[in-house]
């Protein structure tokens, strides 16, 4: 059982005992995440320590189907884990959500065979392989906008070959299996392609160092004649079917950043006393004031990211229907994130600048979620069109 002060901002939200052990493994991840954040932050490097952590927890199965081993966790469930990995650590949490979620929407939707879908769940399962998407690149810019990939594949002799250039291959040198994008050669058609992420002909470049999110190592991706399973062409139908929740592991990474710098700035405010008060800064109106507007920005996240998940897992005949939903949950709990941590620092004070206190990085790495999939404009231009039909 959580104790009762580390159930205050959480146990809302945990409906059952199934999650409550989520909760807690996620947890016990996160405080040992720590010891390494600092480090990674400021060495922009993988980390690899807590890649390891998460393999030992069996966490890289969680969003395999039950039937080949795995945990079969919901998207509520997902959400949950991954907003306390980032109190831990974030870009960890960022990159094991990219696994998560690209694994739940292949299982949300098989499409693919079932034979391919089936062993790569038991490399994950039993071997703890790591899977992400390469979609992103230099001439395409977000993929969500729909642009066509420049990567060709090709097929001459009964194999398919890829070429081309992927950016944003978050937790590159951790992979073990990428689904690369591409356009079939000769045709307009666009496909999707499982890659054996060891093999010759596979190169990442590295030039990630950005101002957040720096252990993600989103380095870009380089393919030069490499072999490749066809696990999904894009047709009409495709692109007219299930809407992106696995795109939701994204929000509750930036409220977890939120959550983090929630803890130490009330931390901070009921034991920081200046001389020049006869009381802690948490009796003062003012610091009062931006602590409860802080307390809305989360719970309006919050609330809108969980009961949209909620509401994904419990009504599978209306998912067809909840693009704009799952877009504005992503808006409104990383926007909220965003001005939750602005309000932290204004609570500290200036001492939030400095590189002895983690609110820097917390700024830093909270702005990452306005540049992930799906971004602001896409998902008001999504709503205004949903209105206007």
């Amino acid at each position: 059982m959580l104790q009762k002060k580390e159930r205050k901002i959480v146990d809302s939200f945990i409906k059952n005992e199934r999650q409550e052990k989520l909760v807690k493994r996620a947890k016990e991840l996160a405080e040992r995440f720590k010891e390494n954040t600092a480090r990674i932050d400021q060495d922009a490097q993988l980390p690899f320590a807590n890649i390891d952590m998460l393999k030992s927890a069996g966490f890289l199965g969680l969003a395999v189907p039950e039937e080949y081993g795995g945990e079969e966790i919901s998207l509520y469930e997902l959400v949950l884990v991954l907003e306390q990995l980032a109190q831990g650590d974030a870009a960890t949490a960022l990159g094991f959500g990219w696994h998560l979620g690209v694994l739940m929407d292949i299982r949300d939707r098989r499409t693919w065979d079932e034979e391919t879908f089936k062993s790569l769940c038991l490399q994950i399962v039993e071997q703890n392989a790591f899977l992400n998407r390469a979609q992103t690149e230099p001439e395409t810019g977000d993929p969500t906008r729909g642009g066509v990939p420049a990567t060709t594949a090709s097929n001459p002799n009964g194999k398919w070959i890829l070429n081309g250039k992927k950016t944003y291959t978050t937790f590159g040198d951790a992979l073990d299996h990428i689904i690369v994008k591409a356009t079939i050669e000769g045709t307009e058609d666009i496909a999707d392609f499982l890659v054996k992420a060891d093999q010759e002909g596979i190169a990442l470049e590295k030039k990630w160092d950005t101002l957040g999110m720096r252990g993600t190592r989103s380095d870009d991706l380089i393919l030069e004649n490499v072999e490749a399973t066809l696990v999904e062409t894009y047709d009409k139908e495709r692109k007219e079917g299930l809407p992106p929740a696995w795109l939701l592991h994204i929000p509750p990474v930036y409220v977890g950043i939120a959550l983090a710098a929630r803890k130490e700035a009330i931390e901070f405010a009921k034991s920081y006393q200046p001389n020049s008060l006869p009381h802690p800064i948490s009796e003062v109106p003012h610091i009062q004031s931006k602590i409860g507007e802080l307390e809305l920005e989360l719970i309006t996240g919050r609330h809108t990211l969980y009961s949209i998940a909620k509401k994904w897992d419990e009504d599978k005949e209306k998912r067809i229907a909840m693009a704009g939903e799952l877009f504005a949950a992503k808006h409104v709990a990383v926007n909220a994130a965003i001005k939750a941590v602005d309000l932290s620092m204004k609570i500290v004070g200036g001492r939030s600048l400095s590189k002895d206190f983690p609110f820097e990085r917390y700024y830093r790495d909270v702005r990452a979620g306005l540049h992930n999939p799906p971004v602001d404009d896409l998902t008001l231009h999504v709503l205004a069109g949903m209105a206007l039909k």
